[in-house]
């Protein structure tokens, strides 16, 4: 007899395992088809997102990329449609871009957030004493809310810029069944942040711009300046001179001038020179920069225009002082100068000072240093002020060196300070080992450099103007 095997293990097919298995496949199908659609939406999403990190990059006109942002927001969330509303700095509402399907839904949107916005703009724009109070987000957030009524699905998020809320992201869906899930919120608000990066790039490319324009500006008024400033030490019959302005910044407020009291001698290339009578002047401008600047050069233009008066010097500085006194107290900027007239016939320094550092005289025939002084107020201080004058005799061997406060002021890490001790012990030194006026002056400056130290920024002008009795 033939035995035939028995399989426990594997019960023969029945309608109702034939039905299970199919409910399986069926399963397995859909949970795969699931899977793909996630998986092209989400393909989807990040190619969106980075068109709009390419657009980033690649915009100029940040108009160009705002008008992108609803749109992106509605593609990266299937939303029907989405708006954007920014803040000015002043607390201004501006209703920037709209993006829905075009039809006479969308105008109705588009009219009432434009009212949304409107209505915002005229509470922080009317009031005057409103116009400082920040923009209250959640005001705004209501009003679009209700004009856009109860069978909207809506969602909105800031956009921040350095810590500010600059404007808001709607985005909105009329399906009833539509849900704000945290994935999707997390997307809008990456399209926020990415709208946050676009505005902070425009404005600092603005402000590089306007930086950049003001230090062309900056540029023109230093070499404006600079041709102010005499090109070179003239030649004055009997005595050398030296002298070197290095401003702390493009544009300074220190002033040295040489005036010949007879232009017309001086300037002729074709007449023979006769001796005439020379200004030299040193003045600084408290204060520093382009403002400092602009009252260095107003007062060179007036100083000139008074010398050709031919008056003594104490009388130059108050008819300066009488001038200027207004636009000077106007600006709560002042000037210190000193001004004097060399007669080369005499070898006589007339001079009156306006409070200004007293030039020092090294007297060769003593070897010693005295300080050039009188009385005198501040240029522009007082209306009223009197200046007095004084005289010295010159001789052959004698230096004189004018100088402003960079000078004296100058510190180094220590804080301490090259006084003006250390400069009249300098210049001793310099007067008894030197013998042009231009080996003096660089003497000079190589001592303030050391003594600041390298890598140091003296923060103040310096301004020194060297000038000796010529030795027969």
């Amino acid at each position: 007899m033939k035995v035939v095997p028995v399989y426990r293990n594997s019960p023969e097919p029945t309608e109702h395992t034939s039905s299970a298995n199919s409910s399986q496949i069926t399963s397995v199908y859909t949970l795969k088809e699931m899977v793909a659609r996630l998986h092209r939406e989400q393909q989807n999403v990040n190619d969106l997102l980075s068109s709009l990190g390419f657009a980033l990059r690649s915009f100029n006109n940040l108009n160009q990329f705002l008008e992108l942002i609803p749109l992106m927001g509605c593609r990266v969330t299937d939303a029907d449609g989405g708006a954007l509303v920014l803040f000015k700095p002043n607390g201004q509402v501006r209703f920037q871009q709209l993006h829905c399907q075009e039809g006479r839904e969308c105008q109705d949107i588009r009219q009432a957030l434009e009212i949304a916005t409107s209505e915002l703009i005229a509470e922080t724009t009317l009031p005057a004493e409103l116009q400082e109070v920040p923009i209250q987000t959640a005001s705004l957030d209501y009003q679009v809310s209700n004009y856009l009524g109860n069978d909207v699905q809506l969602f909105g998020t800031s956009i921040i810029v350095k810590n500010s809320e600059r404007g808001r992201l709607y985005v909105f869906s009329h399906d009833p069944e539509y849900v704000w899930t945290p994935a999707r919120q997390k997307l809008i608000r990456l399209v926020a942040d990415q709208t946050a990066v676009a505005i902070a790039n425009d404005e600092l490319a603005t402000s590089l711009r306007e930086k950049e324009r003001l230090d062309r500006e900056l540029e023109i008024g230093a070499e404006i300046q600079l041709r102010l400033l005499p090109p070179e030490c003239p030649e004055i019959p009997g005595i050398a001179l030296a002298a070197r302005c290095q401003t702390a910044n493009r544009v300074g407020g220190d002033y040295y001038d040489f005036i010949p009291s007879n232009y017309d001698q001086v300037n002729s290339k074709h007449k023979k020179q006769e001796p005439c009578k020379w200004s030299i002047v040193i003045g600084d401008v408290m204060g520093k920069g382009v403002p400092a600047g602009l009252i260095m050069t107003m007062t060179r233009g007036m100083l000139r225009a008074e010398v050709l008066n031919r008056h003594s010097p104490a009388r130059v500085l108050q008819h300066l002082n009488q001038v200027m006194y207004a636009d000077l107290e106007n600006s709560h900027r002042f000037v210190t100068l000193f001004y004097s007239e060399y007669d080369p016939d005499t070898g006589i320094l007339s001079y009156s000072n306006a409070a200004h550092h007293p030039p020092m005289l090294w007297q060769a025939a003593s070897n010693s240093i005295v300080n050039l002084d009188t009385v005198g107020m501040l240029i522009g201080l007082e209306v009223d002020s009197e200046y007095n004058e004084a005289q010295i005799q010159l001789y052959p061997g004698d230096t004189i060196i004018y100088y402003t406060d960079g000078f004296t002021d100058a510190a180094n890490k220590h804080g301490d300070r090259f006084d003006d001790i250390k400069l009249s012990q300098g210049f001793k030194f310099a007067c008894q080992n030197y013998q042009e006026p231009q080996e003096i002056l660089d003497y000079l400056f190589d001592r303030v450099k050391e003594f600041v130290g390298e890598g140091n920024h003296n923060p103040d002008d310096m301004t020194l103007v060297v000038m000796r009795v010529k030795v027969n």
